[in-house]
């Protein structure tokens, strides 16, 4: 064989080497970037710390794209470790849940942190056929024991349609939440009172409830739970019903114009429809809106709650009164097109008349708002608002400190109002209650002043 066979020979092996060594590549490429070689570790749910109630299973969901292959998990005390799970699927799993719960025998009984380590590794071919893989710990405190509840004083009694004062202790050192629980699901949170430990809430009756039952609940932070119920004698109150004549007038006047702020909605209705809309539809939006503004409550602890009876006008004279049912009908009283209840109570004198804000408060609102008008809205503390519709015009702007018999606003027809008057409504957060409650000095000494100044007499001991 001569050397120019030699060098053929030599370059055809060569290249067949080389084209070996890119399809090699190109496979090894094709594998390195299919799901068998995917390089995203396992996901695993799990918090740096919490706290754990230890007779409860702590669940954490582990999760790969590809499938885990593997789970381990352990708990040490810091001097002992325990291996809780060890799980090898032969079915690779997208989705885990970890059930962590405390074993039986291994760790220290006095401890009360320990740390929970979890591990999954999942069915990937990457890191040399090792496949992925992800550790977490979580630092947990055990808290076995409930938090500790009890009703210290409430107001003797609640109305239909009205408020009440409850005074309560709670203590937990991992205190997480604490609210009064009631029978139709509102919750009403509570203020610091007097002294730590200590709280204090109002509470309310919705008009349309027929029952009302309440209790203090108090959840610490691993979900400990403890309930204590708050007695009061049930006063039931019967309301006034009325049926009230949509004139002709009223629809193409005040409901036409209300009509008008919702033109998508009201545009192809008919005229009787329109007053329902705006007497029922419009409202509900209205009254979401004064609910959201009226259920914040502040956090600042307070010493007193010292109330003075609420009368924004000096010589008014009621003209509509609070919890009234009122039915609508056109033509003949068999003909009903709308119905709604008066949640406040309506106040008249001479036009556009000084309204006066009795206690001191801050306006959190002061703008139009649909039926009721130019609607101002003031904060008293203690969940406790008071909200003056219809007005004319309104002197305070959002934020403003407002004094005691401080001029706030002028009566006026604005919104669903045929004449000049005050609409006046009491909240305690976000529930419409009786005004004239918190208009009378006596119901305010009896179930309020009382309740605070017996309850500081009971923490003092």
């Amino acid at each position: 064989m001569d050397s120019q066979q030699v060098k053929k020979g030599f370059s055809l092996g060569a290249l067949l080497i080389l084209l070996l060594l890119i399809g090699l590549g190109l496979w090894a490429y094709s594998q390195l970037n299919s799901p068998l070689f995917e390089k995203n570790r396992p996901e695993i749910n799990l918090e740096k710390s919490r706290y754990w109630n230890s007779s409860r299973a702590i669940e954490v969901t582990l999760s790969d794209d590809t499938g885990l292959k593997q789970v381990q998990a352990f708990l040490s005390d810091g001097t002992n470790s325990v291996k809780i799970v060890d799980e090898t699927f032969n079915k690779p799993k997208q989705t885990y849940t970890l059930k962590v719960t405390y074993p039986k025998i291994g760790l220290s009984k006095t401890k009360d942190k320990l740390k929970l380590t979890v591990m999954a590794t999942d069915i990937s071919k990457w890191n040399y056929f090792a496949g992925n893989h992800t550790q977490k710990e979580s630092i947990l405190t055990l808290d076995n024991q409930r938090p500790d509840v009890f009703s210290l004083i409430t107001s003797y009694g609640i109305t239909k349609g009205g408020s009440a004062l409850a005074i309560f202790k709670a203590e937990d050192k991992n205190l997480h939440e604490l609210y009064i629980e009631t029978n139709f699901g509102k919750k009403f949170y509570p203020t610091k009172f007097y002294k730590e430990g200590y709280y204090a809430a109002l509470v309310a009756w919705p008009l349309k409830e027929k029952r009302f039952s309440a209790k203090v609940i108090a959840i610490d932070h691993a979900g400990n739970k403890t309930r204590s119920k708050l007695s009061f004698f049930l006063k039931n109150r019967k309301y006034r019903e009325s049926h009230l004549q949509a004139k002709d007038s009223f629809i193409n006047g005040k409901i036409a114009e209300l009509a008008e702020d919702r033109p998508e909605k009201t545009e192809n209705l008919s005229p009787t429809k329109k007053l329902d809309f705006v007497n029922r539809i419009y409202r509900d939006e209205n009254d979401a809106l004064i609910k959201k503004i009226t259920s914040k409550i502040d956090s600042n602890m307070i010493q007193d709650f010292d109330i003075k009876p609420f009368y924004p006008l000096r010589n008014g004279k009621v003209v509509g009164s609070y919890g009234d049912h009122r039915y609508y009908y056109y033509k003949d009283k068999e003909n009903i097109i709308s119905e709604a209840y008066h949640l406040g109570l309506d106040l008249a004198s001479i036009k556009m008349d000084e309204i006066r804000i009795t206690n001191p408060g801050v306006c959190v609102y002061a703008n139009y708002n649909g039926i009721y008008g130019n609607n101002l809205i003031v904060y008293h503390g203690l969940g406790l608002y008071t909200l003056y519709a219809h007005c004319s015009s309104i002197l305070v702007q959002r934020g403003s400190l407002i004094e005691p018999s401080e001029v706030a606003a002028r009566t006026g027809a604005t919104g669903l109002a045929l004449g000049d008057h005050l609409h006046v409504s009491m909240l305690v957060q976000g529930i419409f209650v009786r005004p004239a409650e918190w208009m009378d000095s006596k119901w305010i000494q009896t179930n309020i002043t009382d309740v605070i100044n017996g309850a500081k007499k009971m923490i003092d001991k």
